[in-house]
């Protein structure tokens, strides 16, 4: 699978004095739609077995905003999987606001680790199989009609 829409209404907590969402809600909006990507795969962004726990932590965050979201806007976030490398899948996003106001593009960068139950270290290791084989790249023509950053 390479895309995914997920829905969220906007908490009267994510706003800011001027009743505008803070600018690093996009963020956590974007890693929520991450993990409901990951969940609909049957999936989770943190696993924990015998040999410890495997994760996927971010190497590189962006976000360009463009238009200002509020309390109770409602809030679809279009992800698409920009890039998949040996360790290390790249996801792209536009946040719309009410499914047609683009509010923002971002992407995220992030690294399967495995995590050393003893220590708590964190090694870069190869995607496993049964990820690789549900995560694929978006076609070139699906990303470049989504006009996201590259």
């Amino acid at each position: 699978m390479f895309e995914f829409r997920w829905k969220y209404r906007v908490a009267f907590s994510e706003t800011d004095m001027a009743g505008i969402v803070h600018f690093s809600n996009y963020f956590r909006y974007m890693e929520m739609a991450e993990h409901a990507f990951l969940r609909s795969l049957g999936l989770t962004v943190h696993a924990n077995g015998d040999d410890g726990a495997a994760s996927w932590p971010r190497v590189h965050a962006e976000c360009t905003y463009t238009a200002p979201l509020t309390f109770e806007d409602e809030l679809e976030v279009h992800l698409l999987v920009r890039e998949k490398a040996r360790k290390t899948i790249t996801y792209d996003f536009r946040l719309l606001k009410d499914s047609e106001t683009l509010v923002a593009t971002g992407s995220l960068t992030v690294i399967c680790v495995s995590i050393d139950p003893a220590t708590k270290k964190m090694t870069a290791m190869p995607i496993p199989r049964l990820v690789d084989e549900l995560i694929e790249p978006a076609p070139a023509e699906l990303l470049a009609a989504a006009d996201l950053p590259s």
